[in-house]
């Protein structure tokens, strides 16, 4: 029978409280820019990605040419390589990978060109996938697929 003693157990939790409550946490956060962004292309009141704690939270990305700040309209399979590779080089400038993708959300234009998308997306990531979400949106500029992921970083 195992006994613990209230006193060490109280000192314990003391101990952890104390821990707890001096810790320091950073909670500051950095932004992170698409390496090609022109620096006059705005596309609205948020970051492409913004690191808080061991996370990067990257805001939802589509099919933009960030060297002439024009969207590339195409198949699903052409927006798709495209809004991923907008992805993996905001990851890569901040330091991941894609595996090191932990999230993402993925609105389709239209739900019936999930298996297209599917099969793009999945050659983007290795060993464990990401969890992920897919809906259908309404999505602007005649957009066809938006994508945004949380990545976990070392």
């Amino acid at each position: 029978m195992n006994v613990i003693d209230p006193l060490c157990w109280s000192t314990y939790l003391c101990y952890q409280f104390f821990l707890a409550v001096t810790r320091k946490v950073d909670m500051s956060k950095q932004k992170i820019v698409h390496p090609d962004r022109d620096a006059h292309f705005v596309t609205g009141a948020y970051s492409d990605g913004i690191i808080a704690g061991d996370f990067l939270f990257i805001s939802g990305q589509a099919a933009v040419d960030f060297k002439t700040s024009r969207f590339v309209l195409g198949t699903i399979e052409e927006e798709t390589t495209r809004t991923l590779d907008n992805i993996k080089a905001i990851i890569e400038a901040a330091g991941a990978t894609m595996d090191d993708v932990v999230k993402s959300t993925v609105h389709l234009k239209d739900i019936a060109e999930f298996d297209r998308f599917n099969a793009v997306y999945g050659t983007y990531f290795t060993g464990v996938r990401p969890a992920r979400t897919t809906v259908q949106s309404v999505l602007a500029e005649g957009i066809r697929v938006e994508i945004d992921c949380i990545v976990k970083l070392a």
